[in-house]
């Protein structure tokens, strides 16, 4: 049942008529006391899910965040909208720190941000032991399991809060975790006896493109010209010499293109975050240290110029791009070396050779997706257990790539994995078909099979990816908590029994040979009726936020000056219409935007 209070809120304070999806249903939940494990999309409004439940409930909320940036860009859009809204970090100065705190325990704010770090200070929970909590609500969640792609070793002493707080709700929340990370994310914090909330992963608003590397610099250079030339966007590469040498070419290229890896100082990462967040239409080209908890929401573009490690990696790193909702392009290019360079990471890393099984196998899913011959959309929600129909808006829908008839070497792939007892990787399945002996397969007698070499009119390349393939569309599953085996699923038992047909992509060719790009649908910065307009109030936008020291997006967001642009609001009630717009934005900075609005229109009919 959606209380009033929260519905009230949400108008009066955030300027939006209704909850989309999930969300009512998870805040009542929250408010009436209850714990909750809450999956959603990048974009989607997960912050509301804690901060409306904060400020229904009587106490501090505590949000417990990744990073300092976030922290500061979270709590000056809060305090824009009339909340009062405080961090703790090592950036604050002790006489701050000391007033926040003392601010907690007299419930004098409405929700305080902190690390894990500092969380876990005895000084800082005894604080929150002398406090009215309303909530804990841990923000990025899958780093706390070490399944997920960016453990973090102080998410997991969070677990002390069901011990040390038992009363007091716990909400974790995340975009990005498959089956085994959910679980371990629910088990770690002790939210079995919470509700899981999934609201899928699809980012409908997103283009996912990926092209077979062919002078990928050249590549990138003709995506950017031909889809976003004056747009804000994201390039992850994988060395930091690669970020240098990619960022002083955009350079070169006329594009205002900033670095950011780990072997620059402090300082000068953070003074290009903070142009990169503060301006428009910066490229900031990085290694994977830039990103987490980026809160821009009109970044229109992520390009990766290697293969990530993992879907998971690949799906948060795209949800950067077009947190506003609206369109953005996720464009990545592939090559084979990169699959080669990432499994010796893999190999040569600290980590257990369990662990080692399933980074290869996530790594193996990723090269599925970048094989597929349907729709990559499918593929990737396939991977976190969701399901689409094509969409219908990625580069294989829009340009179906070239395909063969799959079918008898499916059917051979998948026999095979059923004769050697559904136990052994590819690599060996391969050996088999190939009809390649040796001691360890004469010891299990696989010689002797019937699949032995009978996969001959294919090479091992070409083999690779049709294993892949089958993963990918969920015929073939690897056992995450086993020995890396490929075992049959039930639609590859049906797929074997009921005799279908099946087409798959044609192998990669190597990439030295050119190969046809895939297509990238262009993203338009925005459906705006009157562009002249938009710009106007963009650069009053851009005024004030100067002016202010703040991001343009925490006055608003590119979406509400579509609308104002779209629908022209004479006055203050008409403004209060506009999706974003709340009371106090409205006294805040109301008058400004309808002047613009106003000279715009008497220009217009003059």
């Amino acid at each position: 049942m959606q209380s009033a209070a929260a519905l009230q809120i949400l108008k009066k304070t955030y300027g939006y008529e209704c909850f989309r999806g999930q969300q009512a249903e998870i805040i009542d939940h929250v408010v009436g006391g209850g714990h909750a494990f809450v999956l959603m999309p990048t974009g989607s409004g997960k912050s509301l899910c804690y901060q409306i439940p904060a400020l229904c409930r009587d106490g501090v909320g505590v949000i417990i965040s990744p990073l300092i940036a976030l922290m500061q860009d979270q709590v000056t859009a809060l305090q824009l909208l009339g909340v009062r809204a405080a961090a703790i970090n090592s950036s604050m100065s002790a006489s701050h720190i000391s007033e926040t705190k003392t601010a907690i325990r007299n419930g004098a704010i409405d929700m305080v941000y902190v690390a894990p770090e500092r969380l876990l200070m005895d000084d800082m929970l005894n604080v929150l032991s002398q406090s009215p909590i309303a909530l804990f609500a841990i923000d990025a969640a899958h780093c706390v399991s070490q399944w997920g792609h960016d453990f973090r070793p102080h998410y997991v002493q969070l677990s002390l809060l069901a011990e040390r707080f038992p009363n007091v709700p716990r909400v974790a929340l995340t975009a990005t975790a498959d089956a085994p990370t959910r679980k371990d994310i629910i088990d770690r914090l002790h939210l079995r006896n919470g509700k899981t909330f999934l609201g899928g992963f699809d980012r409908p608003n997103i283009h996912y493109s990926i092209a077979i590397k062919d002078n990928p610099k050249q590549q990138l250079l003709r995506f950017i010209r031909e889809n976003h030339p004056r747009d804000s966007g994201i390039v992850y590469c994988l060395s930091r010499k690669a970020v240098d040498e990619t960022a002083e070419w955009l350079c070169d290229e006329g594009f205002p293109a900033l670095p950011y890896h780990a072997g620059m100082t402090a300082e000068m990462r953070a003074r290009n975050q903070e142009k990169f967040l503060r301006e428009d239409a910066i490229i900031m080209v990085a290694t994977i240290a830039f990103g987490m908890g980026i809160d821009k929401p009109d970044v229109r573009f992520v390009a990766h110029m290697t293969i990530p490690k993992n879907i998971e990696a690949y799906y948060q790193e795209t949800g950067r791009a077009g947190r506003d909702g609206l369109p953005a392009n996720a464009m990545m290019f592939y090559g084979m070396s990169d699959a080669a360079l990432q499994r010796s990471f893999i190999d040569t890393g600290g980590a257990p050779e369990n662990q080692k099984r399933i980074e290869h196998q996530k790594l193996g899913a990723l090269l599925g997706l970048c094989e597929a011959a349907g729709c990559r959309r499918q593929v990737m929600l396939d991977y976190f257990g969701d399901a689409s129909a094509p969409c219908n808006y990625c580069d294989t829908c829009q340009n179906p790539p070239e395909r063969f008839d799959g079918t008898i070497a499916a059917q051979k792939a998948i026999s095979c994995v059923w004769r050697t007892g559904q136990r052994f990787g590819v690599s060996y399945l391969i050996d088999i078909l190939l009809g390649k002996s040796n001691a360890r397969v004469e010891s299990f007698g696989h010689d002797k099979i019937s699949t032995f070499g009978i996969g001959g009119e294919h090479n091992k390349n070409d083999w690779q990816s049709v294993f892949r393939q089958l993963v990918a569309q969920n015929l073939l599953s690897t056992d995450i908590s086993g020995h890396g085996g490929l075992c049959i699923t039930p639609q590859g038992q049906a797929f074997l029994e009921n005799r279908e047909e099946l087409w798959l992509r044609k192998p990669a060719a190597p990439a030295r040979k050119t190969i046809r790009q895939a297509a990238s649908k262009p993203a338009a910065v925005a459906p705006v009726g009157d562009p002249s307009l938009f710009e106007a109030l963009k650069a009053r936008r851009a005024e004030l936020a100067r002016a202010q020291n703040v991001p343009p997006y925490v006055i608003f967001h590119d979406k509400a000056l579509v609308e104002m642009a779209n629908r022209k609001p004479g006055s203050s009630e008409a403004l209060l219409l506009i999706s974003g717009v709340g009371e106090t934005k409205l006294q805040r900075y109301g008058q400004h935007f309808l002047e613009v609005i106003l000279q715009h229109n008497t220009g217009a009919d003059m």
